[in-house]
């Protein structure tokens, strides 16, 4: 890994799922389950849970752009969940769960709207893409039991059922790109 890491935050649907696919990833330092873009500080899982915060459950990457870069990592966010449905993925319903990608950079703004535009523009989903892209704000890190849950809890239902199939989805198309 190279000095010059660069932080993104993805909103992708339950961060033990997205956590879970990211740490897999080459070229990805860091992941941290969290909240951001609420109203709320420090908030609690159970206020995050409620709706009533504002806040959208996401992960935190620290990655090297020399290793991996930031299009191909959105291009693995883009497959692992469903950037059409608003407030929802899969079974999972409120706003915490909303489609988002947190810049850091306005050079990370640019890379996500053109992927956005592009998809549209080719037609790629069946449904408009309705991740929105905001500069991060009022990042907090989630509770400690929240890290590294899929790896602490491989054989807990919700993580046979969600979060394996996506590990796998990335291993099966994403080959090339996950850490030996």
């Amino acid at each position: 890994m190279s000095d010059s890491l660069q932080t993104i935050v993805l909103g992708g649907g339950c961060f033990w799922c997205t956590e879970a696919v990211y740490v897999q990833v080459r070229g990805v330092a860091d992941v941290e389950s969290g909240y951001s873009n609420g109203e709320t500080q420090h908030p609690t899982y159970e206020e995050v849970c409620s709706g009533r915060t504002g806040h959208n459950e996401v992960v935190k990457l620290q990655y090297d752009p020399a290793v991996i870069t930031l299009r191909q990592l959105l291009a693995i966010f883009f497959l692992v969940h469903d950037p059409t449905t608003l407030y929802q993925q899969g079974n999972d319903m409120g706003t915490q769960y909303r489609s988002g990608i947190y810049y850091t950079t306005p050079e990370q703004k640019q890379v996500a709207e053109a992927m956005i535009a592009e998809f549209t523009r080719d037609k790629l989903f069946k449904r408009p893409i309705v991740t929105e892209v905001l500069a991060l704000a009022n990042y907090w890190p989630a509770e400690d039991y929240h890290q590294d849950f899929f790896a602490k809890n491989p054989d807990q239902a919700y993580c046979m059922a969600v979060a394996q199939p996506k590990v796998d989805k990335l291993r099966r198309v994403f080959q090339a790109f996950v850490k030996a």
